[in-house]
């Protein structure tokens, strides 16, 4: 089969590479019918995520048709299509019997090496390093899903797989980051970064009671497009955030603040990104945590500051002392999706939400690398890359 390879920072390739084939009796093969290229994939392809190798397969966001069903599995069966969530969860374990799927204590091989970096593993994950399992990604023509009678959620009649794709990672990744804002009518949230998820998380505030969001970018294209989902937005090179956000907010801070950018913040945002960079090319650092420290600043008294944004290591010159004073509450998580899975597909089925609003490219698996770039650069208006083997 054709499928997305990693070989090296900025070096990804469209090749031919062995099937997949059933090895555990609750796995299941499906045909990819639809995937994406998300935001997280390029903190592998820029090559800051530790523990890729060569030839490993790309991809998180992943649906497609049933092809081939495990002995042990009684949910699918051929034919069936489905949404795959980028976490892989037993479903039996302590944490996924409290629905905190993406903490799962069974589905990660090899805990040993992530176990000495973050104390305990969480999920393995799709497609993203040998620390979290070094399972084959969905970029490509055919995937193998373990676990696959937790996983998986069936897709109703009537819904395309654009509408529904994004149930994989960045749509459930976006609510979760709303939700964990316990929003309150007439309260304002900051967002930081509208690429896919901060786009997610912008409707989701909306959709769960937001009065007011603020987005905080630089692209235009993003920016336009968080526009048009009723936010206000804020473009960090041509205004001072903290300003802006204490005039809108009558100086008191927004309720709640989301980093959706994470470890790879924009060096040109402002002097502390920039040593960020200086650190993390030099090996003294693992991080870019500028927006979080913003965030942190611009969070009202007693607020919330949720993080969806991918952070890898240690982060340095976080203002703890603010947080601490103030009352802040952080709230944060790899997103536990099948936790989610239920309620979201009910809000598109209802027409609340259509996900394929952030689509703006569309091609086949053997244009992946090179809009792989596309996306990195913010290149021809790119905010979602969806790939179609």
């Amino acid at each position: 089969m054709k499928a997305l390879t990693w070989h090296g920072k900025h070096d990804i390739r469209c090749e031919s590479v062995p099937d997949p084939e059933i090895e555990d009796g609750r796995d299941a093969i499906i045909k990819v019918t639809a995937c994406a290229i998300c935001g997280s994939d390029l903190h592998l392809f820029n090559g800051v995520m530790p523990d890729m190798h060569s030839g490993d397969i790309m991809g998180h966001e992943t649906m497609g048709e049933v092809v081939e069903v495990g002995k042990d599995n009684p949910k699918l069966k051929v034919g069936d299509r489905v949404v795959v969530p980028f976490t892989i969860s037993c479903g039996e374990c302590f944490f996924c019997k409290r629905g905190f799927f993406s903490g799962c204590e069974r589905s990660n091989p090899d805990p040993s090496k992530v176990t000495k970096m973050w104390g305990n593993s969480p999920a393995g994950l799709f497609g993203y390093t040998h620390l979290l399992g070094g399972y084959s990604g969905g970029q490509a023509e055919y995937l193998r899903v373990p676990y696959a009678d937790v996983g998986p959620i069936k897709v109703p009649d009537g819904l395309s797989d654009e509408q529904v794709l994004f149930l994989s990672d960045i749509f459930p990744t976006g609510y979760m980051a709303a939700e964990f804002c316990n929003i309150q009518p007439g309260e304002t949230i900051a967002v930081w970064g509208c690429g896919p998820v901060g786009q997610m998380a912008i409707k989701s505030a909306f959709i769960l009671g937001a009065e007011r969001v603020i987005a905080i970018d630089t692209v235009p294209e993003r920016m336009a497009l968080a526009q048009r989902s009723g936010a206000i937005t804020l473009d960090f090179r041509d205004e001072d955030i903290y300003d802006r956000v204490m005039e809108l907010t009558s100086g008191r801070g927004a309720d709640a603040c989301i980093d959706a950018v994470g470890t790879e913040a924009d060096a040109s945002a402002s002097w502390d990104s920039r040593i960020d960079r200086i650190k993390v090319a030099t090996f003294m650092g693992t991080d870019r945590p500028h927006v979080l420290r913003q965030a942190i600043h611009c969070c009202r008294n007693f607020g919330t500051v949720s993080i969806v944004g991918v952070y890898g290591g240690y982060l340095d010159k976080i203002p703890m002392g603010s947080a601490i004073n103030r009352g802040l509450t952080f709230k944060m998580a790899q997103t536990p999706v099948q936790r989610y899975l239920p309620l979201l597909m009910e809000r598109i089925q209802k027409g609340e939400i259509d996900p394929s609003f952030v689509i703006t490219h569309r091609a086949s698996l053997e244009d992946g690398p090179d809009l792989y770039k596309t996306f990195r650069d913010k290149q021809d208006g790119c905010i979602k890359v969806v790939l179609k083997p």
